[in-house]
């Protein structure tokens, strides 16, 4: 058998349950107080013990020095008997006690004081109660000389040779019996109708039915309360609640309030030890802050730590902290979820005012091109350029700068559909064009090295057969893009999905993903890339020849710009500004790409026809034989110009198709006349 300690906090669990064994061993109680040391904060003890162990436990908590520390709660064992405080009153002070309510049986007094030896012998503990209640000894043999205890006369009497006080359970005992005494006597009703003394269906009694017969009683008790018993066994408790309280140096056990069906207590009339006399105060850990969980202290279920839900968790209940769904972020004190801002490039952002600006400085450069050249479409100049190819060349780098506008507009179906298209459509036109032009003048000067006869395909509607077939393949793999994955807007709450979720955003942009990006422009750099080793193998060409020194140098500023963006594109992939760096590094690589198209191959013609006029003037006609005869002789004497000093070829040249081509002082027109 085992009685037990209980260590509570002031919350709805047990801090520490410490058992104290039927036989205890020396220093077993001063064990048990230093295990409730262990919890400081909880001081709150429940003891269901019996007197000597109370006493003793009171004992080991003084002599620990914890006088005034642990409140003490007894259990009806303790109630409010002497013993157990007996030299224990300064630690028991304050100690809250029970006892079952009770009333004293008038009957039972009248009764009992009327025992004695000779009118009570089938009790046969009552022998060795009246050698106790009488301090003597019934049997001669068992006096010892020197003791002081008499022998006993037989003629004491209860209540007069001794004090007597009504014991406060014999109320409950005479319950008792009355209890079993019901239920023997329904039981026989039930079994034995009509027969006197025990049938054989009592015969022997079944314990388990008369069980039933016990819990189902319902009479009226010597004290005149209702004895029944509920669903688990259990009598209806009421209960006196007692306060063990000094005060002058005097000690008493004040009743403070009663349990009968609900507990009724008089706070006023408690009292409690200390200086300050406050309500002591018992918990094992301080309550938890909103947002953060209870992580309960193993082996003690009334401790925990507060943990808090850190990170994008909210608090679920007291126990739990959960992941808020991916579309929200935790609030302020980790309680709830709340919905992630969404953010987009803003046209009033400093990451889109620059490209804006440029792209509108391209755009009405681009304007005045076309308007100059459309005005002076008959000139020399504007023939010697190519019309059919300049024209699809300023095409694409007049969607190069629009493009720019559907990168910060806010994105949705149509936008990001008209994204895919234009992005490397403006590219591809440029370069497909230029490509043409470069492939153009490389055919005709390689094929002088061989004979005079033209190459096939260089009229200008073969031209842009040429360039339209190069811009449809960009076209085609735009449209398999469409089929295999539609266009739409999303919302990505990865991209700025930070450490801190105050800072978290989602992130409205098109399904473009990094490497469909570079897909969707992969063809426009290969033409790119390809113009320009067409560019490198035309650098011999004579400098006022067509166009192809000005295309070489547009080609290789294009690509040191391309160069450059992409380790920045793809340098920032990991960053939270990556929408806005990349957005604004790819709209400006575009725009200086176009920029300097327009640049280097149209603002030098540009200025001719406006500022120069006098430049712009037809030179003699010539024939395509004599072109090509131009190239073959230019082939010749610039191996011959390997072996001169710098300039001596390029001169030689020149006086020797001064009569055919005069290129060396203008720029041949035949481009146009093809």
């Amino acid at each position: 058998m085992f009685l037990y300690v209980i260590l509570v906090p002031l919350c709805s669990g047990v801090a520490q349950s410490v058992k104290i064994p039927r036989e205890p061993k020396a220093g077993e109680y001063d064990k048990i107080i230093r295990r409730l040391m262990e919890n400081p904060n909880a001081r709150v003890v429940i003891l269901f013990a019996n007197e000597d162990d109370i006493r003793r436990l009171l004992e080991a908590a003084k002599k620990a020095n914890q006088t005034g520390h642990f409140l003490w709660v007894g259990s009806d064992s303790w109630g409010s008997k002497i013993s157990p405080v007996l030299h224990q009153e300064v630690v028991a002070d304050g100690a809250v006690t029970i006892l079952p309510k009770r009333m004293s049986v008038r009957g039972f007094d009248r009764y009992f004081v009327s025992r004695t030896l000779d009118n009570n012998r089938r009790n046969i503990w009552f022998a060795e109660f009246w050698e106790d209640n009488f301090h003597c000894k019934l049997s001669r043999h068992a006096l010892r000389k020197g003791s002081g205890i008499k022998k006993c006369t037989n003629h004491e009497r209860i209540g007069k040779d001794s004090s007597y006080e009504q014991e406060g359970k014999v109320q409950f005992v005479i319950d008792a019996v009355y209890s079993m005494a019901h239920a023997l006597h329904n039981m026989h009703k039930q079994l034995c109708p009509g027969k006197v003394g025990l049938c054989s269906k009592m015969d022997p009694i079944n314990g388990t039915m008369l069980l039933k017969f016990i819990r189902n009683v319902n009479f009226t008790g010597i004290a005149g309360n209702p004895v029944l018993f509920n669903e688990n066994g259990d009598a209806p408790g009421r209960y006196d609640i007692y306060q063990y309280q000094m005060k002058n140096n005097t000690t008493e056990y004040k009743v403070i309030g009663q349990w009968t069906d609900q507990l009724h207590l008089n706070m006023q009339a408690m009292q409690w030890p200390g200086v300050s006399g406050q309500v002591p105060v018992s918990i094992c850990s301080q309550p938890c802050r909103p947002g953060e969980r209870k992580k309960i202290v193993k082996g003690i279920p009334c401790c925990w730590h507060c943990e808090r839900c850190d990170g994008y968790q909210y608090q679920a209940d007291r126990y739990t902290c959960k992941m808020c769904p991916f579309n929200l972020r935790p609030n302020e004190n980790h309680t709830g979820c709340r919905p992630i801002p969404i953010v987009k490039l803003e046209w009033s952002s400093p990451w889109a005012v620059i490209p804006v600006f440029i792209a509108i400085l391209g755009i009405l450069a681009t304007l005045f091109v076309v308007v100059t050249f459309i005005r002076y479409n008959d000139t020399p100049i504007v023939k010697a350029s190519g019309r059919e190819l300049s024209y699809v060349l300023l095409t694409g780098i007049f969607l190069c700068y629009a493009t720019t506008f559907l990168m910060i507009s806010t994105p949705d179906v149509g936008i990001c559909s008209l994204r895919r298209i234009f992005l490397g459509l403006g590219m591809s036109i440029s370069y497909a064009a230029l490509l043409t032009k470069t492939n153009r003048i490389y055919r005709i000067f390689e094929q002088g090295k061989k004979s005079v006869s033209a190459p096939r395909f260089i009229s200008p509607a073969s031209q842009l057969v040429i360039t339209f077939s190069l811009i449809s393949v960009q076209l085609i793999g735009v449209c398999i893009w469409f089929g295999v994955d539609p266009s739409q807007a999303i919302i990505d709450y990865e991209d700025q999905r930070t450490a801190n979720p105050e800072f978290s955003r989602g992130v409205l942009k098109c399904d473009i993903s990094d490497l469909s990006l570079i897909c969707l422009l992969g063809y426009s750099m290969l033409l790119m890339v390809t113009c320009t080793v067409y560019a490198i193998k035309t650098r011999g060409v004579p400098e006022t020849f067509n166009e192809a020194k000005p295309i070489g140098f547009t080609m290789y500023t294009t690509c040191i710009v391309w160069l450059a963006f992409i380790p920045i594109f793809f340098g920032t992939s990991q960053s939270t500004e990556k929408m806005y760096i990349q957005t604004t590094t790819l709209t400006i690589s575009v725009s200086l790409s176009a920029s300097v198209s327009l640049g280097m191959l149209y603002m030098p013609k540009v200025y001719i026809v406006l500022f120069h006029p006098e430049q712009n003037v037809p030179k003699r006609k010539r024939s395509l034989k004599a072109v090509v005869t131009a190239a073959t002789m230019s082939n010749k004497f610039t191996q011959k110009g390997s072996f001169r000093p710098n300039g001596e070829a390029k001169s030689e040249l020149c006086e020797s198709l001064e009569t055919q081509c005069e290129y060396c002082n203008s720029s041949c027109i035949f481009c146009d006349e093809m």
